[in-house]
């Protein structure tokens, strides 16, 4: 049973992981950009550390679910609004970003950014998907383990108040014939 119950966090694991490496890849054509960044490649660095810290945290999801689900949640959206200013609007992001590079290479950076920002976005929606099922399962498992136990403590008490009435009747009984009533 516990190898089955490891495959998921196994998986998610890797998910995490994976996208602890997107978001990592995704600070460079920000930096290479511009060096220091301007306020559109501080936004961009805002949302790779806000994916970063959601897949660290995604490492221990099993103890802290509710800040990982809020963290993927508003990284999603944050990654999904730069794919939208990056993709819909490239000349004046790229004003915004300033670059001093030749303006071919700042398209083709400002196009690998919003390219990683695309295959961090998917991942982050199969993590989300895939922590939710996960969670769901664990939370069945320890309600169905706690409903057993609640039935056992019942049956627990049920048989020793059938005993306690079983030894409250020998006792009367006791009386009875002691006394002679």
């Amino acid at each position: 049973m516990a190898s089955s119950s490891s495959f998921p966090y196994l998986v998610l694991a890797c998910l995490n992981f994976t996208l602890f490496v997107l978001s990592a890849a995704s600070f460079a054509p920000t930096i290479i950009l511009k060096n220091p960044p301007t306020s559109m490649g501080w936004a961009l660095i805002m949302v790779s550390s806000i994916s970063i810290l959601s897949s660290f945290i995604g490492f221990f999801s099993h103890f802290c679910f509710i800040t990982h689900v809020t963290l993927l949640i508003s990284s999603m959206a944050a990654q999904l609004l730069a794919i939208l200013a990056l993709f819909t609007k490239e000349r004046s992001s790229l004003s915004m970003l300033k670059s001093p590079r030749d303006p071919r290479e700042a398209m083709a950076l400002v196009r690998v950014e919003c390219g990683v920002l695309v295959a961090m976005f998917v991942m982050q929606v199969c993590v989300f998907c895939f922590s939710c099922g996960v969670h769901w399962c664990w939370v069945r498992k320890y309600e169905g383990m706690e409903a057993a136990m609640r039935r056992s403590r019942s049956r627990r008490v049920a048989e020793g108040s059938m005993v306690d009435a079983g030894m409250k009747g020998k006792e009367l009984e006791k009386m009875k014939v002691d006394f002679g009533s």
